[in-house]
């Protein structure tokens, strides 16, 4: 055990974001995304039994966002005519803004095929069990200041 670090990061976890460097992103996916296929070429990290709100507060305890894009956090666009409501994005603009001063700011939105295509390049995919749809986001590392 550690001190000061959220126990629902896992040593696994732990390891690869600390192991990520400037500009690698993470996706944290919800319990629909093909994390497997997807993560082919990436590290996959099961969290099942866990949503994306939490493992994102966690997350970004310990993890900064990049602060050379204007959009280091991405949540995967609700499909034109799909009747779906995506109320855990305000959950998540919260979150982001108990630790990054530019909060919703720095939060944009990507086609779901073109995020796909981003996830798959992805250093690594957190396999969640969240039931939300359309709930994956993903995070752009940025640099740790001491």
């Amino acid at each position: 055990m550690l001190k000061g670090i959220p126990k629902i990061l896992s040593p696994e976890l732990l390891k690869v974001l600390c192991e990520m460097g400037h500009s690698d992103r993470i996706v944290i996916a919800d319990g629909n995304f093909p994390a497997e296929s997807m993560g082919k070429d990436s590290i996959v990290i099961r969290c099942d039994g866990h949503g994306v709100p939490e493992i994102l507060d966690a997350i970004l305890q310990v993890f900064p966002l990049d602060t050379y894009v204007d959009h280091p956090v991405s949540l995967m666009e609700v499909m034109p005519g799909d009747p779906v409501e995506t109320p855990i994005w305000d959950e998540y603009k919260q979150i982001i803004g108990k630790y990054d001063a530019r909060g919703e700011h720095c939060v944009g939105n990507i086609e779901r095929f073109a995020f796909y295509e981003e996830a798959k390049k992805a250093y690594a995919i957190v396999a969640t069990g969240e039931a939300a749809v359309y709930a994956n986001i993903m995070l752009q590392k940025g640099v740790v200041h001491l």
